[in-house]
């Protein structure tokens, strides 16, 4: 069955780095695009960033680029989320994502602390 576990998440200070890793199973990753998410507490769940199948075309949210880097290896079925100059605000629990066969499969996430 298609399964995602993310790693990577912890405390941090503000101003430094963090680097996510989701690895995906029960399907061909190499054929998806694949998803970054975050859930804030109180917030509503909202994208991050996107990276299509091969890794050539990626798109972040707003408030993250410049700052986030996503980035893919088809050969490990691994996406993985570079997360650069941490603000509280970044504070959430990180989910990847992808749309196989026309339905959302999600990860288990994993929390992202920024605070001094």
């Amino acid at each position: 069955q298609v399964q995602f576990v993310e790693s990577g998440g912890g405390l941090v200070q503000p101003g430094n780095s963090l680097r996510l890793s989701c690895t995906a199973s029960g399907f061909t990753f190499s054929m998806y695009a694949m998803d970054w998410f975050r859930q804030a507490p109180g917030k509503e769940r909202e994208f991050v960033a996107t990276i299509n199948y091969n890794g050539e075309i990626t798109n972040y949210a707003e408030s993250v680029r410049e700052r986030f880097t996503i980035y893919r290896d088809n050969t490990k079925n691994m996406v993985y989320l570079q997360m650069n100059s941490l603000k509280p605000e970044d504070t959430a629990v990180y989910y990847c994502r992808s749309i196989i066969w026309q339905q959302p499969y999600w990860g288990q996430g994993t929390q992202v602390t920024v605070s001094s």
